[in-house]
């Protein structure tokens, strides 16, 4: 047995590396903080510790090494170091091998490191934050927690794409998703909301944020999720374009020169609600340039924003598909919490399902708050702040636990 149930709670991206010290039971939390922009003279790290906020920034090229070795110099401190039982990483990418949360070893890490082929952007950095904490935390479990885990449970139906076979036999092309901590999360808190075991609980969760994916839960388990093989698929997003038309791809190839670099970027970090607008993937932004007085930024932010609501509510409705019986929708994410606007945009076109926004209810749920927004003659539409680092810290606790246990 451990001597507590504190877990350091990692997620790393290439030039960013979140954390957070929290009870994986009871999900309180004793620190947090990110270190942005690693590897540039513009490099901070911003260490909240209770009620006492530290912040660094730096002048020098700063890796993640340094980053953790400035968290636990905060954490000794504090006096929180010697409180930490194991370390969890969030990991993007876990193909078909991880279902479930996993001890990291080296053999695990090669696996990772193979399956960066699936996700070249989000594994390699998950490995650095790995190898980095693994450097300072000689003696601690460390546990890798899959993005895609989740969505292990998904048919053939729902992951396979119509293309030649061998692809996904040799290649692993398929559905995996993504978001799935989120989901997993989002959706047990709402069975808790409607009184009812997960087991017996069907959503829809749709995660707003930067990054935007739809999930449909049956009985607890997810069926079918909006990101695909990358997390480029699915519904528009603040860079991403979503799903397209494939045949666009050659046009831009063979008709305007494009070259496939060009076009990767084009994708992914130059379309959405960015792209759409010409203005910003920040639908706060938007939301307000809706309403200025200049009416090229006014009718390009509505767009963005009117297109956005449509496909996120299309993506809801072709999931009911996916379901017997539908006990919510979910709101979750940056977007999804926050954004009033974005709520009722999406639910006036989801009558169909029975879904009734109250508007009085919509508009005093926001920052931080969570609750039912419809009427009372509806099915609920549940807003539930996601909580990925609780999901973590929880799931490895559990693992180390039961590993104990025999």
């Amino acid at each position: 047995m451990f001597a507590n149930s504190n877990i350091l709670v990692i997620n790393c991206g290439s030039s960013s590396l979140k954390f957070s010290l929290m009870d994986a039971i009871t999900g309180e939390t004793f620190a947090d903080g990110i270190a942005e922009r690693l590897m540039t003279a513009d490099a901070s790290i911003k260490i909240n510790i209770t009620d006492n906020h530290h912040q660094l920034s730096l002048n020098a090229p700063f890796d993640h090494k340094m980053a953790i070795e400035q968290l636990v110099h905060a954490l000794t401190q504090a006096n929180l170091i010697k409180q930490i039982s194991a370390i969890g990483h969030r990991v993007v990418h876990g193909g078909e091998q991880y279902s479930q949360p996993i001890l990291i070893t080296d053999s695990i890490k090669q696996t990772i490191t193979e399956l960066s082929k699936l996700a070249p952007l989000h594994n390699p950095a998950n490995l650095i934050g790995i190898e980095a904490a693994q450097l300072t935390f000689k003696q601690l479990p460390q546990v890798a927690i899959f993005d895609t885990a989740f969505h292990q449970t998904m048919p053939e139906k729902a992951y396979m794409y119509a293309l030649p076979y061998e692809l996904y036999q040799q290649h692993s092309v398929r559905k995996y998703g993504f978001h799935g901590t989120s989901h997993y999360f989002v959706s047990k808190q709402a069975a808790k909301q409607l009184n009812k075991p997960i087991e017996q609980c069907s959503f829809i969760s749709a995660h707003l944020g930067n990054g935007c994916s739809v999930t449909a839960i049956k009985n607890g388990q997810s069926v079918d999720s909006s990101m695909g093989f990358t997390p480029l698929e699915g519904v528009m997003m603040g860079t991403r374009s979503g799903s397209i038309d494939p045949g666009i791809i050659f046009y831009l190839v063979d008709q305007l020169d494009y070259s496939l670099n060009e076009v990767n970027q084009l994708l992914n970090k130059k379309s959405g609600l960015l792209g759409l607008s010409t203005l910003s993937n920040d639908c706060r932004t938007l939301e307000q340039a809706a309403t200025s007085a200049n009416d090229k930024k006014s009718r390009l932010a509505t767009l963005a924003l009117t297109v956005f609501c449509y496909q996120i509510a299309k993506s809801i409705a072709s999931f009911s598909a996916s379901l017997t019986n539908l006990d919510g929708l979910i709101f979750t994410g940056g977007i999804g919490e926050n954004s009033t606007f974005v709520r009722e945009q999406v639910l006036t076109h989801l009558s169909l399902l029975n879904f009734h926004i109250d508007n009085s209810k919509n508009k005093i749920i926001r920052l931080g708050g969570s609750g039912n927004i419809c009427q009372t003659n509806s099915r609920p539409c549940l807003v539930i702040p996601t909580n990925e680092e609780w999901v973590i810290a929880e799931q490895t606790y559990a693992l180390l636990q039961k590993n104990i246990q025999g």
